[in-house]
């Protein structure tokens, strides 16, 4: 991820979680801070299961709203999902318009 902006100034809180070395390895091969990188994956996360919206997952990231759909599309997790039946009752609405 590039192209962080600024993060509003909110209150922190520190917590501690063991990991185990070979988790600690991973994050660190991925090239950023473990603190980054386990904010990231949170986030990530979070939205993944629809806990909080494209706009707070990137303002906690500290990036575009874009960018961040952006990002999450890369990874694989889609901006919206829908069944198929719901994909042609949309289809089918639209072409009516």
């Amino acid at each position: 991820m590039r192209s962080r902006t600024p993060r509003k100034t909110n209150t922190m809180t520190t917590i501690n979680i063991p990991l185990e070395s070979d988790l600690v390895s991973l994050l660190q091969s991925l090239n950023q801070p473990i603190l980054d990188s386990a904010r990231e994956l949170m986030v990530l996360e979070l939205y993944r299961r629809g806990t909080i919206s494209s706009g707070k997952a990137a303002e906690l990231l500290g990036i575009s709203r874009w960018g961040f759909i952006s990002h999450a599309s890369r990874l694989g997790i889609p901006f919206f999902e829908m069944t198929e039946d719901e994909f042609h009752v949309e289809a089918t609405q639209s072409s009516q318009l």
